[in-house]
């Protein structure tokens, strides 16, 4: 994929979550969000073992489960600052200043998801036949229903609409910043392996995945639709092989 559509597509899912929000007055309470954050979920979950974790060991490398660990309790962190928007969990009351801890969280994980992208495209890391833009599709297919969660909080916040629009824009660059940082330092560079940020990315899309799953229950029952919504997910990263 032409790396300028690769940008372009990072933003525009980000964009698109604001439009649903803005015009379609959907927010993330939505039966249509906890489909697609189901939907994402499934599909994140398939390519870290179908794609990400093959690609991780494909060198030989055998100590980068302890990363993958690391990147888990890294995401656990952060979502202790973002309050679990990453999978579309948000407190919403009306008039609320914006809460900056959680949107510096969101930027964090955001910008290092973005790294290993950038490692790939670069030829910095090699995807040895795993689903070529496997990481790439899913960043994007989770980032419209956090955009959705995010613009949901900003339109209840003191902000008017356009400052809203400002500040989820400034989300949507996060990704790409993530990504040229990804183009410029490879992990040699910094005196790590180079499989050692995309473990810690593959650890935060456990975390993010796994608990998706389990939040779009109810009752401790899977709903048909959102059954069908994770094993869609799933079909399709795995078609990606």
């Amino acid at each position: 994929m032409n790396i300028a559509l690769v940008f372009i597509g990072l933003i525009v899912s980000v964009l698109i979550g604001g439009l649903v929000v803005t015009y379609l007055k959907a927010t993330n309470k939505s039966q249509f969000i906890k489909l697609a954050l189901a939907f994402s979920g499934g599909f994140l979950l398939a390519i870290i073992f179908q794609h990400l974790i093959p690609d991780i060991y494909a060198d030989g490398k055998a100590k980068m489960g302890i990363f993958i660990l690391l990147g888990f309790l890294v995401q656990l962190v952060l979502e202790y600052f973002s309050g679990g928007i990453e999978h579309g969990h948000v407190h919403v009351h009306k008039g609320q200043p914006l809460p900056w801890v959680l949107f510096i969280s969101l930027s964090v994980h955001s910008i290092i998801e973005g790294i290993p992208l950038g490692n790939e495209y670069m030829g910095i890391i090699q995807d040895h036949d795993h689903g070529h833009g496997s990481l790439f599709w899913g960043i994007i297919f989770h980032q419209v229903p956090v955009a959705i969660a995010l613009m949901t909080l900003l339109m209840n916040t003191k902000l008017s609409q356009i400052q809203s629009w400002g500040v989820l824009v400034l989300f949507a660059i996060m990704t790409p910043i993530g990504v040229l940082i990804g183009f410029n330092v490879s992990p040699a560079q910094i005196g790590l392996d180079v499989h050692v940020i995309l473990a810690i990315v593959v650890g935060m899309f456990l975390h993010i995945s796994t608990t998706i799953i389990f939040e779009t229950t109810e009752n401790h029952k899977f709903n048909l639709m959102k059954l069908t919504s994770i094993l869609v997910g799933c079909s399709l990263a795995m078609l990606m092989y």
